[in-house]
């Protein structure tokens, strides 16, 4: 099938099922689709996972219903870029934003027309599709904008930094700005970068994140007769990082719930009440799907887009959130890569099952569309985890290598095939890292000069991988 922008095909392909024996429009065999996406949730955030201080009961329920990932990773260690790779199904040497802009041209870090995203995909069969949250790949006059990209509707921030601030002055509801209540003091007038001037906000009304978890429910009940992709891309618990220049603490939530009277400090009270806040709302989701009977129809998908932060002044040793990984958001080491995953379909996938199949955000394109029945584009990185998720793991291809590139701080690549994961920094010219993940899950052990010819298979794939783009230098040092 080929993919063209704007509602032409959509409509072409409802005309045509007049005279289709199956129609391709509103088939409501086709399952929902939620992907929720935490922003900054390292591998070691929730109980599941081995976290002892901060309460997920919800998410733990959904792990025990359902089917947790132990090697499931981000698209890439920062925000934009693994996000595009998750729109995109291409990996980091193929799609088009592949880092955070951070300067004054944002259509680097804005999806293209050409660019064919899994909202798109799923539309001309039937799909009503929403973006709750923060998207981060297009401002409202560029070819990226959500709405120009497959979605039908959008409610939150087009732009990262604004995203920042949950108490911000306004959310966008599709092209328009929507007033809150909220009063924001900027950083500073010269501190405009990636586009916007953050701030924090010294009038405190409406919580962007309760707004979302609302706008979420209501869509899910305005369209619980239809098939829809739900794509929630939640801010929690990424930091205010102008907060935290402004006031010390960048854990912005309403307050401190059950944390309230830990010993703890106070950035770390809200780091926890942000993730415990949000474990909430899964569980108003997932019992709201029950209450419509429409849970057996429904997948849920619940993961991070990357590592954890530092950057609320928060304390990483009171909660260890990357577990037993090594580094935390912006590295190449697990820690910075390797998120949490766990898939909820009551009925489809077995209940109580932990999988150590190998896959990645780029994943998610191929696996909707066998869902939705249609052909996903060409020339992806994309593998179908359909089979994992329905319990045949016989049934599972698995990718040759996963790869990432990372531009910041003097760049890096790395690069997981098989128990291997090899790390080259700076990327294209320096030395590599080679690491044995089954006996090693921390990296601690470079095993490089011990299997020389497992370095060059690693060196060989990253050359592979890489496909040159001008929009993308390397920048800065270590």
């Amino acid at each position: 099938m080929h993919y063209r922008k704007g509602s032409l095909l959509l409509l072409v392909l409802c005309s045509l099922s007049l005279v289709l024996p199956q129609p391709l429009c509103a088939d409501t065999t086709h399952p929902n689709m939620i992907f929720v996406l935490a922003d900054d949730l390292g591998y070691g955030d929730l109980g599941c996972y081995g976290q002892t201080q901060i309460q997920t009961p919800r998410l733990d329920q959904m792990a025990r219903e359902g089917m947790r990932f132990t090697q499931f990773y981000a698209g890439n260690t920062v925000c934009a870029p693994s996000r595009s790779v998750l729109m995109t199904g291409q990996h980091m040497g193929h799609t088009h934003v592949r880092g955070n802009a951070g300067g004054g041209d944002m259509t680097v870090q804005s999806l293209r027309d050409q660019d064919v995203t899994v909202a798109e995909v799923l539309k001309p069969v039937g799909y009503t599709n929403a973006l709750v949250g923060k998207w981060g790949l297009g401002e409202v006059d560029s070819e990226g904008f959500v709405l120009k990209q497959g979605f039908d509707q959008f409610y939150g921030y087009l732009n990262q930094v604004h995203a920042h601030n949950y108490y911000p002055e306004f959310l966008w509801r599709g092209d328009q700005k929507e007033l809150l209540g909220n009063v924001v003091e900027p950083v500073s007038k010269e501190a405009k970068y990636g586009g916007f001037v953050g701030g924090s906000a010294t009038k405190r009304v409406d919580y962007s994140h309760d707004l979302f978890a609302k706008e979420a429910m209501q869509f899910i009940d305005s369209e619980k007769d239809n098939p829809f992709f739900l794509y929630l891309a939640l801010t929690i618990p990424h930091a205010n990082n102008e907060g935290s220049k402004m006031t010390g603490n960048g854990a912005e939530v309403p307050d401190y719930g059950i944390y309230q009277d830990r010993d703890w400090s106070d950035q770390d009270k809200g780091q926890a009440a942000m993730i415990t806040r949000m474990d909430t709302d899964m569980g108003r989701i997932m019992d709201q799907l029950t209450a419509l009977g429409i849970e057996k129809n429904t997948l849920v998908f619940f993961t991070s887009d990357n590592g954890p932060h530092d950057e609320s002044r928060h304390h990483l040793e009171t909660f260890n959130p990357s577990g037993p990984l090594r580094g935390i958001k912006r590295a190449m080491h697990e820690g910075g890569i390797r998120v949490p995953a766990i898939a909820w379909w009551p009925g489809t996938v077995p209940a109580g099952q932990t999988t150590e199949h190998i896959a990645y955000f780029g994943d998610w394109m191929a696996t909707a569309a066998e869902l939705a029945g249609v052909d996903a584009p060409e020339n992806l990185d994309s593998i179908s985890f359909v089979p994992t998720l329905k319990g045949n793991a016989a049934e599972q291809q698995a990718h040759d290598y996963l790869y990432w590139e990372f531009y910041e701080q003097g760049s890096r690549q790395a690069v997981r095939f098989g128990k291997w994961k090899a790390i080259r920094e700076p990327m294209f010219s320096g030395s590599v890292e080679l690491f044995d993940l089954d006996q090693d899950i921390s990296e601690q052990e470079n095993r490089a000069d011990q299997h020389p010819e497992i370095v060059k298979q690693a060196t060989a794939m990253m050359d592979e991988a890489h496909v040159p783009n001008p929009n993308w230098k390397i920048r800065g040092g270590k």
